[in-house]
């Protein structure tokens, strides 16, 4: 007999009038004996919902019992309540302990009853029964003890449900005259028992009739004062002297002390007049996400979500091209501290032609998606990563599939950027501090419910953000270390998984997840199977037969993620556009490419001119500078005017082929090396200018020979002191060679994207679960079986020390009758356990036997045997 005092009831089938698990002809005491009559399927179910309760696997029954009622795992397994679920157990922690059923249903429903919470709380029990949270028959039912302390109201925590203190709790303590006082004026026998004064009063707030006779006596303004007291907090201060109205309440035990100058509604007497309900208002259904008010625009229009949608995907893909291709040859510092600099923040944004909370939003997807890291050097700095390379190969496609999972896994959350930690301490854009662990459950359970919107339907965010608050109300409400960093606008959400949410919504949108607020079909590939057919009102069909009772971290892991991105790149490359292989030359000097070029036309006409404008047409311009900038790169002018002739689908105009005619004629005519830094020439006259035009002088030059100068400054400032002034100079090497200059590709060495943080323990798969509910049982055998009758009994549950002698005598024997023994044993790590073996060989100090335990033929040396004991029955 164990000594816990919590307990679970025995499976049985459902019933119209309760939930599962209806009292049988002996209710189990405890909950190590309700979890033994339990089958394996509902002990694995058990571990799968509380996978906390598996690490380490527990040894029996007992230890799973126990490790079920800590705090911990208690609180863990109440966050991830839905609303009504959790209602229910709170209705319960102001039951009487135990509480049958129909009391549970009367706090829920009320004495008027409510058709839509009857059908819904034997579901909402047989989920807090299968996570171990409730347990007893349906006439006992009781919530373990931690949860109890949890939920029910105490002076220093208010009871959710908003009730006070029972009237034997609040009068606990309180002198027999004043209780005869309260009978007196309450019109109730007085009595000088407490017991018998306590429970008269508690009859009669429990009295329908009478309760209401002695109200209908009371004056309006007391009224008023209960009604303010009613939903909580029931606990109001009152002075040295109070006013007639409380002076009339307190009086008659409507109002109890609670300190001296606190009073507060006692339970019975606020559910008398709450007309008998625990909650002001029970959620038994989930709220609809409804349909956005501008969803008409899109109903029953698909390919205008999926264009909407493929045409962000196809500008996410270039601003993290754009982005990377910026810190080509090297990002910016990593700080002390880690993270990008403000500075260097903004700068980015301006690169970017976006605000600063975007451009850490497309900083974080390139670092979660592995193309983006700190290169560990000396000087850190950031830099793109190997995986960028091979990343630009891939069809557009596929690029933005490998984006998309990323962000749908990442635990990263670039919607902090900017805000403060619990210190004070700004958190930055790449920095250490952004990981939170429920961000990758709260993004793809706002995919889900899109998913089950009809197809092309854009939901309204609010009852989105209303939709997650009902399935984990205790994550939704707790207070995290960013909500002082939350206080903004009125109406913006404070908690941290609302705000999850919200970026969320925004984040998808840019990304191409979804098209004018509506999932996209290629998004719904991605999800895979979760993007099921929605119910009635929006909900998605569960094992468990109620919306949002399976655990949300099962949609953490897609089936096959290879595969549900395969699928996504598969849906969306037709609707993205084919690169083009030309442009379209202008008189003023500029190109327009009416659409994504191939890569290497767009990269060799990035070199030759600049980007002066994107959107549907990226518009290129021509400048003496970026001509000269292709001419140091290596390529000759026959070679730029072949490059525009093969690619231009219009006639090259002339000014462009002059640019180039000029800007090559000059280019090289200067060369210029090093000595500090020289400046030659054949033209001696060219070189004179140089010296009397006075911008040259910060360049302190001074002529060596007719065709030679030299210079203070080195050879990169003298260039660029030179072209400034106008001229088209070249670098030569020692040997006299013109340098070709090209940008230097700086890399990290091979880095792996960061990994998500996990939210709790993984859940654990088929095999684990199957493993561990087998040495449950094995070792809940070794400590229940029935034993023989020992020379020395057993204390505190222990196996009795044996001898030597007595020890191979009894396991001989053993050997000889094939019959099993109860063994202590200690490992050579000095750990000890119980073991239930079958001997069967026992030679050389040693006995090989079938344990039991770990349903296996394990051999023992018999010195590390602390004592044995025989069987009452043979457990094979």
């Amino acid at each position: 007999m164990g000594t816990m005092p919590e307990g679970s009831s025995t499976a049985g089938p459902s019933s119209p009038a309760g939930p599962s698990g209806a009292a049988g002809p002996s209710s189990p005491r405890t909950l190590a004996e309700a979890l033994r009559t339990r089958a394996d399927d509902e002990l694995a179910a058990l571990l799968r919902a509380r996978p906390d309760l598996l690490t380490p696997v527990p040894n029996d029954l007992t230890q799973l019992a126990t490790r079920a009622g800590t705090r911990a795992s208690v609180v863990r397994a109440l966050e991830r309540l839905d609303r009504f679920t959790l209602q229910t157990a709170e209705a319960l922690a102001v039951a009487p302990d135990p509480a049958p059923y129909e009391t549970l249903l009367a706090l829920l429903t009320g004495d008027e009853g409510d058709p839509t919470i009857e059908a819904a709380l034997p579901h909402a029990v047989d989920v807090l029964r299968g996570q171990a949270l409730v347990w007893g028959g349906d006439d006992r039912l009781r919530l373990v003890r931690t949860a109890r302390e949890l939920l029910a109201p105490s002076p220093t925590r208010p009871s959710p449900t908003g009730l006070g203190p029972t009237v034997a709790e609040a009068t606990a303590g309180m002198s027999p005259t004043r209780l005869q006082e309260i009978l007196a004026a309450a019109g109730l026998p007085t009595t000088h028992d407490p017991v018998s004064a306590v429970a008269s009063l508690t009859s009669l707030f429990t009295d329908r009739e009478r309760m209401a006779a002695l109200l209908d006596t009371a004056p309006p303004e007391a009224l008023t004062v209960l009604d303010r007291l009613v939903w909580g907090p029931p606990y109001g201060e009152v002075t040295a002297t109070p006013a007639p109205p409380v002076r009339w309440l307190r009086d008659r035990g409507l109002l109890l002390p609670a300190s001296p100058r606190t009073v507060v509604l006692p339970r019975e007497a606020a559910l008398y007049l709450r007309a008998g309900r625990a909650h002001r208002a029970p959620e038994p259904v989930p709220p609809a996400v409804a349909p956005a008010a501008t969803a008409s625009m899109t109903a029953g229009r698909p390919q205008v979500v999926d264009s909407a949608a493929a045409a962000q995907a196809y500008t996410a893909l270039t601003t993290v091209e754009d982005l990377l291709k910026d810190w080509h040859e090297g990002g910016p510092a990593v700080m002390r501290s880690g993270g990008l600099s403000v500075r260097d923040l903004k700068r980015t944004a301006a690169a970017l032609d976006t605000n600063e909370q975007m451009a850490g939003f497309w900083l974080e997807l390139a670092y979660t998606a592995g193309l983006l890291a700190s290169d560990g050097e000396a000087d850190e700095r950031y830099a793109p990563t190997p995986a960028y390379d091979d990343w630009l190969t891939l069809p557009a496609a596929e690029r933005w599939a490998h984006l998309a999972t990323a962000w749908l896994g990442a635990t990263r959350t670039p919607g902090l950027i900017g805000s403060q930690d619990a210190k004070g301490r700004t958190l930055s854009a790449l920095g250490p501090e952004l990981d939170r662990s429920s961000a990758a459950e709260v993004r793809r359970r706002v995919l889900v419910l899109l998913a089950a919107l009809p197809p092309a339907t854009a939901p309204a965010p609010e009852t989105v953000l209303a939709r997650l608050r009902w399935e984990r109300p205790l994550r939704g409400g707790a207070a995290s270390p960013d909500t002082n960093a939350a206080r903004s606008a009125a109406g913006t959400p404070t908690d941290l998984r609302s705000r999850i949410a919200a970026w969320t919504l925004t984040e998808a949108e840019v990304l191409g997840i979804t098209g004018r607020g509506a999932l996209s079909t290629h998004a719904r590939a991605l999800l895979g199977t979760h993007a099921a057919l929605p119910t009635a009102g929006g909900a998605l069909p569960t094992a468990g037969g109620s919306p949002a009772s399976r655990p949300l971290s099962d949609e953490l892991v897609p089936p096959d993620s290879a595969e549900l991105t395969a699928r996504a790149a598969t849906a969306l490359a037709p609707l993205l556009p084919e690169p083009l292989d030309h442009v379209l030359l202008q008189a003023d000097l500029t190109a327009v490419a009416p659409g994504p070029l191939e890569r290497p036309l767009a990269e060799t006409l990035a070199v030759l001119a600049d980007v002066e404008s994107k959107g549907g047409a990226t518009v290129y311009r021509f400048t003496p500078g970026s001509v000269r900038r292709a001419l140091d790169a290596g390529r000759s002018a026959s070679e730029l005017h072949t490059f525009l002739a093969t690619h231009s689908r219009t006639p090259v105009p002339q000014p462009l082929s002059y640019l180039i005619d000029d800007v090559a004629r000059r280019h090289g005519h200067l060369r210029i090396g090093a000595a500090s830094a020289y400046v030659r020439c054949d033209d001696d006259a060219l070189l004179g200018e140089i010296l009397a035009d006075k911008r040259s002088q910060g360049l302190r030059l001074r002529r060596l020979a007719p065709t030679v100068l030299a210079a203070h400054a080195d050879p990169a400032t003298l260039l660029e002191g030179l072209r400034a002034m106008g001229y088209a100079p070249a670098a030569e090497s020692a040997e006299g060679d013109v340098l070709i200059t090209r940008a230097h590709a700086r890399r990290t060495p091979p880095r792996t994207p960061p990994a998500p943080v996990p939210d709790g323990p993984p859940v654990p798969d088929g095999m684990l679960l199957g493993a561990a509910v087998k040495a449950i049982r094995a070792g809940d055998l070794a400590s229940t079986v029935v034993r023989k009758p020992v020379p020395e009994p057993a204390r505190n549950g222990e196996l009795p020390r044996t001898t030597s002698a007595e020890t191979l005598a009894t396991v001989q024997a053993a050997a000889m009758t094939g019959s099993a023994l109860w063994i202590g044993y200690v490992n050579a790590d000095g750990a000890a356990s119980q073991r239930v073996i079958a001997p069967v060989r026992v030679e050389g100090g040693f006995v090989t036997a079938y344990d039991h335990t770990a349903d296996e033929v394990r051999t023992y040396p018999l010195h590390r045997i602390t004592g044995v004991a025989e069987l009452a029955d043979d457990p094979a």
